[in-house]
């Protein structure tokens, strides 16, 4: 797996560059975050979590909804919203957070 992030989103806030695990995510000259070796992301979803915009998606593999699919998260101080898009369908799924240790 790995992300993919929309430049049209991303607002230059460098959170996807501070919260990466890896140091695998940078910016350009325009403060437009980007991902150097996609191949070396294993989609820690960090920096999906960190992006206020919902500038960055995980692709998700075939054991996730296959091919082309992606998913999304956004986050708010009380609850974790994660929007999965695959094979033309959508899911959210929302995770309280004082509620989402207890799995």
């Amino acid at each position: 797996m790995s992300i993919a992030i929309d430049r049209q989103k991303c607002i230059g806030c460098s959170r996807c560059v501070k919260s990466c695990p890896g140091g695998l995510i940078y910016q350009d000259g325009e403060d437009k975050s980007y991902i150097k070796y996609p191949k070396d992301c294993w989609a820690c979803m960090a920096c999906v979590k960190s992006c206020p915009t919902g500038a960055i998606s995980c692709y998700l593999g075939a054991e996730l909804g296959g091919r082309g699919g992606k998913m999304t998260a956004r986050d708010s101080v009380d609850k974790l919203e994660w929007k999965i898009e695959a094979g033309g369908a959508e899911t959210e799924i929302v995770v309280d957070r004082r509620e989402s240790n207890k799995y």
